[in-house]
């Protein structure tokens, strides 16, 4: 049987890598980085359900449907599944920690935590409301935060971490399931993905230079199965109208590449990591020369550590942090080889999954949710924060 672009390319994706990690893409990863951490084995669990490192310390810092605990009293709830987060500097030389709250029926938004420079809790806020679906997102070099709704026909908004300004709707950047967005600031463009089973990967390029969002074009990835190189054709409607009948944005181009179920994406020295869940994949895509590959499998691990990929961020020492879906609950390190060390396991939360990983400007506390925490069906959960020494 004659098979289609589309088709050929799709099984290309489930039953084998594009393009094995190695070679030139290999020696310009940021993660070929030798590690400055000297992080030991996981020790037993905590008082607090945890799993650590030897000298680890943590802490929890909210938990879903109860008031932060602040300086000055506070009547800030925090609210129900915690997901995508980021941490932004003050001027006041402390951090802001931008939550997302992954809620639907217009009940969605993000929170925030702001800390002192030694760590206290000064202020807890919300900085977007009413939207629906909020997963994960993305932080902006210019210091506002991109929250991304996981709903058919769902926007991105731009967000001020210390909530002074309003948010803003940024259409320009699709209207779809979306998941993560990466800036790259040094080609100007943004990353996005989708969570879908069939999802795309996009490209958004600005008519004006960052950090202008109100216009642009909007392109999908179309991947070479043979050579891994990829294409970005223009996607003629970008914000088509589910209610409408309109055709989804992920099925106007016919020779996009179907990625299975994209999740967390990551910028990091000219390199866009990204990951996929259904197919358990953590990718990687050179900027400069448009190369895809494939850093990690988990299929072609006799014993996996790292399943259920989902949100991502860097590590200090340049490794990639990835957050578990499932699996075992864990967040977990992995370098330029697909070497993946256990930084963190969640014990007694099964229905749940970890979210929003994020360090603080020093490197020194690092911060993600268990989603659900140890109640799934009320979704509430708890947020904490470990200290590293780094």
């Amino acid at each position: 049987m004659t098979l289609t672009r589309r088709q050929l390319l799709k099984k290309v994706l489930n039953h084998g890598p594009i393009l094995a990690l190695g070679g030139s893409l290999l020696e310009t990863t940021a993660l070929a980085a030798p590690s400055q951490w000297h992080l030991g084995p996981l020790t037993e669990e905590n008082a607090l359900g945890l799993r650590l490192p030897e000298g680890v310390k943590a802490r929890v810092i909210a938990t879903s449907g109860e008031p932060v605990s602040t300086v000055s009293p506070s009547s800030h709830e925090w609210h129900k599944s915690p997901d995508g987060g980021a941490c932004f500097t003050t001027q006041a030389g402390g951090w802001i920690y931008v939550s997302n709250c992954e809620e639907f029926f217009f009940r969605g938004g993000a929170g925030a935590i702001e800390f002192a420079k030694d760590g206290t809790i000064e202020r807890a806020y919300p900085i977007l409301k009413h939207t629906q679906g909020n997963c994960a997102g993305g932080a902006t070099p210019w210091g506002t935060w991109l929250s991304c709704e996981e709903v058919d026909g769902g926007y991105v908004y731009e967000t001020d971490p210390t909530g002074h300004q309003p948010a803003k709707k940024r259409p320009a950047l699709g209207r779809f399931r979306h998941e993560a967005v990466a800036v790259d600031d040094i080609h100007g463009h943004l990353y996005l993905t989708e969570d879908e089973k069939d999802g795309c990967l996009y490209r958004f390029t600005p008519d004006q230079p960052l950090p202008y969002l109100d216009s642009g074009r909007l392109e999908v990835a179309c991947v070479d199965p043979v050579t891994g190189v990829v294409g970005w054709t223009p996607i003629n409607d970008p914000i088509p109208n589910p209610l409408l009948f309109q055709t989804r944005t992920r099925y106007q181009e016919t020779s996009a590449c179907q990625f299975a179920g994209g999740e967390g994406i990551w910028f990091q020295s000219g390199m866009v990591y990204f990951t996929t869940k259904r197919d358990n994949r953590v990718w990687v895509l050179d900027t400069q020369t448009n190369q895809l590959a494939v850093l990690y499998d988990a299929q072609e691990k006799s014993s996996p550590v790292l399943s259920g990929v989902d949100n991502l961020c860097s590590a200090p020492d340049g490794r990639l942090l990835v957050a578990e879906d499932g699996g075992d609950m864990q967040l977990v390190l992995l370098d330029h080889k697909g070497n993946a060390q256990p930084l963190v396991q969640v014990m007694g939360q099964k229905g749940s999954e970890i979210t929003g990983p994020a360090f603080s400007p020093d490197g020194r506390r690092l911060y993600f949710s268990s989603q659900r925490g140890k109640d799934a069906d009320r979704r509430l959960g708890i947020t904490y924060e470990l200290f590293l020494s780094v």
